[in-house]
């Protein structure tokens, strides 16, 4: 990894697929992270093609800091 990415290994800007995002970083199944983008309780992935969606690591490291600030585990 670059030197620009913070301890869980998120860079401070870019695109993160799914397949890095769980259960890496957010710890929970596939069909649970798509449970609360429905739900809004995560933030919406970008569209980048047909089948290709990715999150902005800014959206996921503001939720991530929201849970932490409400001492809620992800």
């Amino acid at each position: 990894m670059s030197s620009n990415t913070n301890p869980i290994g998120l860079p401070p800007t870019r695109l993160i697929r799914q397949a890095q995002l769980t259960p890496g970083i957010v710890p929970v199944s596939h069909a649970t992270l798509w449970r609360w983008v429905k739900l809004g309780q995560f933030p919406k992935p970008v569209k980048l093609g047909g089948n290709t969606t990715a999150w902005r690591c800014e959206d996921v490291r503001q939720w991530l800091d929201s849970k932490a600030l409400a001492g809620v585990a992800a």
